[in-house]
């Protein structure tokens, strides 16, 4: 057997996790409880990973950030990677409220921007050598300012309708 059996690409050797990174949000949202929004799965969720220190949020060493700034085709995997989980999620938000429009792309789009920009600047952060709890609570605090900023427009759409109803 070859390695290809088990990674269908090279990359996914160093991306050991990427097929959970793609379809985890979609995961938080069709788990999420009744009474809970997108919104509010997705920031319960991100806030019990930054507690853990989850290496799926861009929190690595700064020698795998190097490995990945340095080599063009891992750096592509990465962006690959975010593309497919924000439209796995938008698929899971379209599936959901049984309507595939530019709204629900949107949706997941918005949903999706907090992980992909603070993946980005964890990665800065792991590169300038700042130790994984302080990049933990950088990315804590700047993750509760995001999504603040979505609570207005997003904070009642897509929620989980009670048992029963």
């Amino acid at each position: 057997m070859t390695v290809t059996n088990y990674f269908p690409r090279k990359e996914d050797l160093v991306f050991d996790r990427a097929e959970t990174v793609v379809r985890h949000l979609a995961d938080v949202i069709a788990a999420r409880a009744p009474g809970e929004s997108m919104l509010a799965a997705i920031r319960r969720d991100y806030a019990e990973a930054i507690a853990r220190a989850d290496v799926t949020l861009g929190l690595s060493t700064p020698g795998f950030a190097q490995l990945i700034l340095r080599s063009p085709v891992l750096t592509s995997r990465v962006l690959e990677m975010l593309d497919e989980r924000e439209r796995a999620l938008g698929d899971a938000v379209a599936t959901e409220t049984g309507t595939d429009n530019p709204q629900q792309r949107l949706v997941a789009a918005l949903l999706a921007s907090v992980h992909r920009v603070l993946s980005a600047e964890a990665s800065q952060r792991s590169l300038a050598g700042q130790a994984r709890d302080e990049i933990c609570a950088v990315l804590a605090g700047a993750a509760t300012r995001a999504f603040d900023l979505l609570e207005p427009s997003l904070g009642s759409y897509g929620i989980r309708p009670q048992e029963g109803r």
